[in-house]
């Protein structure tokens, strides 16, 4: 029951980019369009799911060693060349996914929100089970978030809106505002 509750929480409570305001760059930048959120959001959540693995098992070798005080260096390395590692996989294995993934991957190299998401991960002292749940959680609310802003920008299009609020200006109000409605969700699920 713990692992699902990580999981609806990292999905709705503790959202990385409506909540932790994680991920903020490509959550802005990448949902213009529906269909550019859902290929950021697959590529998101499969780099997170391996990220939180590789650097969970990654720290208790670190911490074994002795040297847990380098393992932000480590992490930041790891989730680099993971991500250069997965494009040439694909490039290679899979080229129709690499060409739909491809633009996606260089941006999850700069997210914050994989970063953030590994060291939380080991702040919070989970097992490996409850890594990849919160990962997976994690993955899916930064996809619902961005897949839902992105849907509301298309419309946005088509709406007459005051000049003023046209632009950035009106996204980031309407993100303010998306976000203020996950706020809902902060008493539904206690860890």
């Amino acid at each position: 029951m713990n692992v699902f509750l990580i999981f609806m929480s990292a999905i709705l409570v503790n959202n990385f980019v409506l909540q932790r305001f994680l991920g903020i760059c490509p959550f802005l930048g990448v949902s213009k369009k529906i269909d550019t959120a859902v290929g950021m959001s697959l590529a998101v959540i499969f780099v997170m799911v391996l990220a939180s693995v590789i650097t969970w098992l990654l720290n208790g070798l670190l911490v074994i060693m002795g040297l847990g005080f380098l393992k932000t260096i480590v992490f930041i390395l790891v989730i680099a060349s993971l991500v250069q590692f997965v494009e040439i996989f694909l490039k290679k294995v899979s080229p129709g996914l690499y060409e739909a993934l491809g633009i996606f991957l260089p941006l999850i190299t700069t997210n914050c929100a994989i970063l953030g998401l590994a060291l939380l991960n080991i702040q919070n002292n989970y097992g490996l089970l409850e890594t990849i749940f919160n990962a997976l959680g994690a993955g899916f609310g930064f996809g619902l978030a961005l897949i839902l802003f992105a849907g509301i920008r298309e419309q946005m299009e088509f709406a007459d809106i005051p000049k003023p609020f046209k632009g950035l200006a009106g996204t980031l109000i309407t993100a303010g505002i998306l976000s203020m409605a996950f706020v809902g969700f902060s008493g539904m699920i206690k860890l």
